[in-house]
């Protein structure tokens, strides 16, 4: 329990830091059941979470759903379940409306360190450096708090009741909820694509999506194509400009080529 709260503490302060990525819920769900255990299903939960967290991101004043505390408690309900990979489906289901609730969460840290920024104003006015950097680390462990509070709270449940609630669920619920839980990732993958698509991108995303159809090919082979036509796309995009027999040149390669025709 201690464990799994300092690394909850650990992701909430990451959620503001973002040096050591605690709050990424491949490595935060990854040390969670590295502590209580159950390593391989915790994995398998955070790669899920990880390409569901992708499309998330702070834009202008929108605040990102908090990916910490979907990872950290959909870890914990996961292993206090007891249901190994069966209970992903729902741990992944439950971790949604967590990261959802967990604004309001941030919300509160933030208001509340509203205050802390005028205190430490006013010391920096006065030359007061041990001041500022006093609240400045009371901010900091406020955010931490805000993932560890909730962690210790579901600690506190019994193993049973976590166990005898998703058993309860009926079939068509949990299986429901697999599929949710395989639609959201879609969504984060869509959401991620929107934010880069470009038209000298679009033809590697259709080669990538038709490439990835092919069963027989392995994420080691799949990862290799991938580097493969990124290191073809810079050696275009380095030689664009010899060769042309004094075309113009676009400074896409892909433009380049197209003019050649």
């Amino acid at each position: 329990m201690v464990l799994v709260i300092i690394v909850a503490f650990l992701a909430g302060v990451e959620g503001i830091l973002d040096e050591f990525q605690f709050h990424q819920p491949l490595v935060a769900c990854t040390l969670i059941g590295l502590a209580t255990g159950h390593l391989g299903e915790a994995i398998v939960l955070g790669g899920s979470l990880q390409l569901i967290a992708l499309g998330w991101a702070n834009i202008g004043a929108a605040v990102a759903p908090d990916a910490a505390l979907a990872s950290v408690a959909s870890a914990i309900i996961l292993v206090l379940g007891g249901q190994g990979v069966k209970g992903i489906g729902a741990a992944i289901a439950i971790a949604i409306p967590l990261a959802v609730a967990g604004l309001f969460l941030t919300m509160l840290v933030r208001t509340i360190s509203v205050p802390i920024v005028h205190i430490m104003d006013a010391a920096a006015k006065e030359g007061k450096i041990k001041t500022i950097e006093f609240w400045q680390w009371v901010a900091i462990c406020l955010q931490g708090l805000r993932i560890a509070i909730p962690a210790a709270a579901l600690l506190v449940i019994p193993a049973s009741q976590v166990s005898g609630a998703l058993n309860a669920m009926p079939a068509w619920l949990t299986e429901g909820m697999s599929i949710g839980g395989g639609m959201v990732v879609a969504v984060g993958y869509a959401m991620v694509i929107n934010m880069m698509a470009t038209r000298e991108v679009w033809p590697f995303f259709i080669i990538g999506f038709v490439i990835a159809a092919l069963s027989q090919l392995t994420l080691i082979a799949l990862g290799s194509l991938g580097v493969a036509l990124a290191l073809i796309y810079l050696k275009l995009s380095k030689g664009s400009g010899t060769g042309n027999n004094g075309g113009t040149n676009t400074g896409d390669p892909l433009d380049d080529i197209l003019n050649d025709y």
